[in-house]
């Protein structure tokens, strides 16, 4: 995987291979039926998340818990820590790291490829994660990546946290252009979920992202308010994860 800090230079000469951590994996305790790649958010890694997605009451589920690779980012004034694509201001007007981007999303494509056909698949996360995963949901109705290439999985449940949609502007026409595009838009369940109180993402940006990918047509997306609730996760929410992925996936135990 490479990146580079000039999109418009040479790439060869700019750019240098960011090397992805380690990936941590929870086995499912029950009969396999999906897997889900949960991305987690700047500065962390995929540990702190599995010992969470382990004790949630998801048998069926397989979550893989990758880490990003180590950069700097602009939000931060150039500082490096791990994060699976450079963020810089959080607006429809701030540049998007489209390398990045499609660097991370086929990392994340990658560890979904060698699963069993008859196991559903997904993607969540939680922040820059949340936003990782909501362009790879893009990535998938789509077809292609931000470069042109090829998406190869077929996601059937996108989860964001406290997130927001990079790649946003254009979306919509580049969904309405294709009618297998917004065919696997309008089919590709989606759960937003954010804080009032959020003062790393605000809530603006989620709502803003939620009514983007609606009207762009994303019609199976649910967003969920969450009052006084700052930039974390609370049990209720993921009370809703687990009862949005159970019926959406329909895994065993679903009404």
């Amino acid at each position: 995987m490479s990146y580079s800090h000039h999109t418009m230079g040479s790439g060869s000469r700019t750019a240098r291979t960011l090397e992805f951590g380690r990936t941590h994996v929870v086995r499912p305790k029950g009969k396999h039926q999906a897997t889900i790649v949960w991305l987690h958010g700047l500065g962390d890694n995929g540990s702190s998340w599995s010992q969470l997605l382990e004790s949630l009451p998801l048998p069926n589920i397989k979550w893989i818990c990758p880490t990003a690779p180590s950069r700097p980012v602009a939000l931060l004034g150039g500082f490096p820590c791990t994060a699976w694509f450079d963020v810089g201001e959080l607006s429809e007007d701030g540049p998007d790291d489209w390398e990045g981007l499609d660097a991370s999303a086929a990392h994340v494509a990658n560890l979904l490829s060698t699963e069993p056909s008859d196991v559903k698949v997904g993607i969540g996360g939680f922040s820059v994660g949340a936003a990782m995963a909501l362009y790879s949901a893009t990535s998938c109705a789509l077809g292609r990546y931000g470069n042109g290439n090829l998406y190869p999985i077929n996601l059937r449940a996108v989860v964001g946290l406290s997130g927001w949609l990079p790649g946003s502007r254009g979306l919509r026409n580049k969904v309405e252009v294709s009618h297998e595009a917004a065919r696997r838009a309008a089919s590709l369940p989606i759960l937003l979920s954010h804080g009032t109180c959020d003062d790393v993402v605000p809530y603006k940006y989620g709502e803003k992202s939620a009514q983007t990918l609606s009207i762009a047509g994303f019609r199976n997306l649910t967003f969920k308010t969450y009052e006084g609730i700052g930039h974390y996760t609370v049990p209720k929410e993921m009370d809703e994860v687990c009862n949005w992925l159970t019926s959406r996936l329909g895994l065993e135990g679903s009404p």
